[in-house]
């Protein structure tokens, strides 16, 4: 056994000397199969936060994980759940990285799912058009040469959305306790169990324990890859804010025999209003809600260094035309969108009635840029809503108000937080660059930013950090839906892009 670690110790230390084409491929492999009962268990934790008590076992697992690798943890108590802070500090004047890890996940609606219980993982290959269940011991046979000739995937809750990612930074620091290796810098790691709502409580959690929390730089373990399967580094992410609108029509259901032809439709008073937003080619039209971007010279070759293959993103999105806000894929998500979510009213399929329903509601959300303001577009939008004839309301109309207007809209709105963006050539830019290079001896794909959102921009503001990043899940992995999964050649490369990081020398 002794002579094993030894000889594994020696391989790295090779490894790191000659950067061979994937320098830690063969031990990400070994410690990422060996570890699939412990992500099986992690993947059975119930982590839906709407249903805060039943997050303890999630919160003691995580406790439970960091400090078998020597971390100290504390609990961040915020007015709802905690976060988790583990720290590792080899030297006050070593520089120290902060990383976020995310641990709730999406609720789960049981008959949706091609299995019997979203928090039971199973093992599945794709065979003949359709992904079947196999044995778990059908990983023993994976080797580094065949890994990929096959599709095998993880499927669960969070697979990948993010309990994912927190089994390849244990797995990175269980290859580094067995082989003696040190870290090469100061390492906090911030766990949060509220991203899915929002993380309603993160900025007040940054500005009362920012000490605890001072670093260097932030990277952010989340998030899909490039499709190209090519580490890939995104230097942004936009906020988002929420809008609910409710149109009204009769006060209560009336039967549309009756008064079809005379009671006032709410739906197709909530139609007029979002279809007035975009214009037939999908860009928004709303006065001013563009303004600020600027995508110059130097921004647009950085676009289109990303190789994105558009024809087959349509083809497995399965549309034609895609809105027409800019050039490109890349582009498109440097502006602010205006996205319907979801939209209510009346009954459909088996429980569909002949009425006229008496409200409509829309939820909107609107991904933000860093050159957009929140409350800025919120007013754009009201101020939209209000030129069509509306009466605006923060709350429901009385009588009075229904009688004396045709046109009423309720509209309630928030923002969970606002964008943020990183310079490339920053020094974490460059650093983050170097470490994915020498592990997989190619050049990462560099984002300028995600079109999603993530709960960092407090973190980027009241600390006064950058923040990166490093996304290692596969594209296709059904996040937020039904049968949300993990390809394991993912999982393995996740493995080797943090430990790549940890290894690498920070000055």
């Amino acid at each position: 056994m002794k002579k094993l670690i030894i000889v594994s110790i020696l391989s790295l230390i090779f490894s790191l000397n000659t950067y061979s084409q994937r320098l830690y491929e063969e031990q990400a492999l070994e410690v990422g199969i060996k570890s699939i009962n412990n992500f099986r268990e992690f993947l059975s934790l119930k982590n839906d936060a709407n249903y805060k008590t039943e997050l303890e076992p999630l919160i003691q697992w995580g406790i439970d994980n960091f400090q078998k690798y020597g971390f100290d943890i504390e609990r961040l108590e915020t007015p709802e759940l905690p976060l988790l802070l583990a720290s590792k500090i080899i030297s006050k004047k070593a520089k120290t990285i902060l990383i976020y890890l995310q641990f709730d996940g999406q609720p789960v609606d049981n008959s949706k799912w091609d299995q019997e219980n979203p928090y039971k993982a199973e093992l599945k290959i794709y065979e003949n058009g359709e992904y079947k269940s196999i044995d778990w011991n059908a990983l023993e046979n994976i080797t580094t040469k065949n890994i990929n000739d096959s599709d095998i995937r993880v499927f669960a809750r969070s697979a990948s959305d993010g309990k994912g990612p927190v089994l390849m930074l244990l797995n990175a620091l269980e290859i580094m306790k067995t082989n003696n290796l040190e870290l090469k810098y100061n390492l906090k790691v911030i766990m949060d169990f509220e991203e899915e709502l929002g993380s309603p409580n993160i900025t007040n959690a940054v500005n009362k324990y920012s000490e605890k929390l001072s670093s260097d730089a932030l990277l952010i373990y989340d998030g899909p890859e490039h499709p190209s399967n090519l580490p890939t580094l995104e230097f942004g992410a936009r906020g988002i804010s929420q809008i609910t609108l409710t149109s009204y029509g009769p006060i209560v259901p009336q039967h549309s025999g009756h008064f079809g032809n005379y009671a006032p439709n709410p739906v197709f008073r909530m139609s007029e209003i979002l279809n007035s937003m975009k214009d037939k080619n999908g860009r928004v039209i709303i006065d001013g809600f563009y303004d600020g971007i600027d995508i110059n010279d130097k921004t647009l070759k950085i676009l289109k260094e990303v190789p994105d293959n558009e024809f087959e993103m349509k083809d497995k999105m399965q549309f034609k035309t895609p809105d027409d806000v800019a050039g490109s894929y890349q582009e498109s998500i440097q502006y602010p969108s205006l996205n319907v979510r979801g939209i209510q009213s009346g009954w459909v399929g088996d429980e569909v009635r002949t009425i006229v329903p008496s409200e409509c509601v829309a939820e909107i959300d609107v991904r933000l840029v860093l050159e957009s303001n929140a409350n800025t577009l919120i007013n754009l939008i009201k101020n939209h809503i209000e030129n069509l004839g509306y009466l605006v309301l923060d709350r429901k109309p009385s009588k009075d108000e229904r009688l004396k207007n045709d046109k009423i809209i309720t509209m309630n709105s928030s923002t969970s937080y606002d964008a943020y963006r990183t310079e490339i050539d920053s020094f974490i830019g460059k650093w983050l660059i170097n470490s994915l290079r020498k592990t997989f001896n190619v050049e990462p794909v560099k984002i300028r930013t995600s079109g999603g959102s993530v709960p960092i921009s407090p973190f980027v503001k009241i600390l006064d950090i950058p923040a990166v990043s490093v996304p290692t899940v596969n594209k296709d992995n059904n996040q937020h839906s039904p049968n949300e999964n993990i390809k394991i050649s993912n999982y393995i490369r996740g493995i080797e892009s943090y430990l790549g990081i940890l290894l690498e020398d920070l000055e």
